[in-house]
């Protein structure tokens, strides 16, 4: 802006009054919107960011606010928007939990255009052990919540803390194995190798959850062996109920959509489902058979067009999930980082537009990241499978039991008198 014209008109070309304007440039979710999806319970979603310190949840959470231009998706991770507190910004570390709406709009068709929008209400907790009671208020406040774990530092004390206070309060989860990029470019690892680091990451998270749902199991045995059995049906069919959808709940498989491959700093992540639905039709092979083959012991033989249950010797030795789906992530990567002049070709083989000056961007993180957060863009894949796997507010009213023991017996009754009663103890 010219010099000039800031000294004469002051007000109008004032740095505030561009942001300002370039605020109301962005599109903006309107308060009738939002009144009307508060009225629609089933397309609500209150979820929370769990992780242990620096694992990347804040950077997780800054994408997906990036999703609805709250901030620009360039500066996602940088900016770490929710942590709002000045000391938070100059130690770099979250220390308040704090929470934000998000519209998400399912690209999936629907009957009606207001059933593919979502109401989702994120809670960013810290990650430190000092302040773990943030993480309690959080938690207790939300229906589903979002575990991150670092594919080279696993699960840490504090990762068994959240994993825990989500457990414990009935929480249902959905995992994201983050930093999948640090694989590639600071260990160096083969696809091969990156697989089985991703799978000993998978198998300690389920470990944990394993523990606690065998300590649950004891401890209910133990008191049910205390206390005389109950002489309702009902009470016991809903406690079988539960420990049933708590052992599935809790167990993270791919195939099942509960867990997230990502890389939050470079703005991408995706699923099993993602990879399927992409060669279902390559393949010609039902996207729901290589959902349920994309990970494990599968193996695919070119030859024959047919999926094996067992590596064929000097044929068929990598899994589907090294051939189909690292292997090409590993190519990207290493196109747009050491061959740039090789990008259009390659996002025009992957189905994504380019603008020209990705090409010549300097920094390989640069065009990685505008690669990549075109081809997986983190917040559909996470919003997507929030949506998906998730609970609505209307599906919890099996954790009242536990969030108010004594609910049914002080809720107030429908007589005006008992109403009085109530309202004034």
């Amino acid at each position: 802006i010219n010099a000039e014209y800031m000294g004469h008109y002051p007000r109008i070309f004032s740095f505030d009054s561009v942001f300002l304007f370039l605020y109301f440039l962005m599109p903006q979710v309107s308060p009738s919107l939002l009144a009307a999806l508060q009225t629609q319970p089933k397309n609500i979603r209150h979820i929370c960011i769990l992780a242990h310190v620096d694992h990347g949840k804040t950077t997780l959470a800054d994408s997906l606010v990036a999703s609805n231009l709250i901030i620009s998706p360039k500066t996602a991770g940088k900016v770490r928007y929710m942590d709002s507190r000045p000391d938070e910004q100059e130690r770099l570390i979250t220390m308040k939990a704090s929470a934000i709406a998000l519209l998400y709009t399912d690209p999936t068709p629907h009957t009606s255009p207001a059933d593919n929008r979502y109401l989702i209400n994120v809670v960013d907790s810290p990650g430190h052990v000092d302040f773990s009671s943030e993480v309690s208020t959080a938690v207790r406040m939300c229906d589903g919540c979002i575990v991150v774990v670092d594919v080279i530092e696993g699960v840490c004390i504090q990762t068994q803390t959240v994993l825990r206070q989500a457990f414990e309060e009935n929480v249902r989860p959905i995992l994201v194995i983050n930093k999948i990029d640090k694989l590639i470019t600071d260990l160096k690892l083969s696809p091969m190798e990156a697989y089985h680091q991703i799978r000993r990451t998978l198998e300690q998270v389920n470990a944990s959850t394993g523990n606690f749902y065998t300590e649950q199991s004891i401890a209910r045995a133990d008191a049910c062996a205390a206390v005389p059995a109950p002489t309702s049906d009902v009470e016991h069919e809903y406690v079988e109920h539960s420990e049933d959808d708590a052992e599935g709940a809790w167990h993270f498989s791919p195939a099942r959509g509960n867990v997230l491959f990502a890389c939050a700093a470079h703005g991408w992540a995706f699923s099993v489902h993602d990879f399927a639905e992409l060669w279902a039709r390559k393949l010609a092979v039902p996207a729901s058979t290589l959902v349920r083959t994309l990970w494990g012991n599968f193996y695919y033989n070119p030859r024959t067009k047919r999926i094996l249950t067992a590596p064929l010797a000097g044929a068929v030795t990598k899994p589907m999930f090294v051939t189909f789906i690292l292997e090409s992530l590993w190519r990207v990567y290493d196109v747009a980082c050491s061959n740039p002049e090789g990008l259009s070709k390659l996002a025009s083989a992957m189905g994504i537009e380019l603008p020209p000056n990705i090409v010549s961007m300097p920094l390989p993180r640069d065009r990685v990241t505008a690669v990549c957060s075109r081809w997986l863009p983190l917040s559909n894949s996470v919003l997507g499978t929030v949506v998906a796997q998730l609970p609505s507010p209307s599906l919890q009213s099996a954790r009242m039991a536990k969030m108010w023991p004594a609910g049914l017996a002080c809720a107030p009754s429908s007589t005006p008198a008992a109403t009085t009663t109530t309202t004034t103890t």
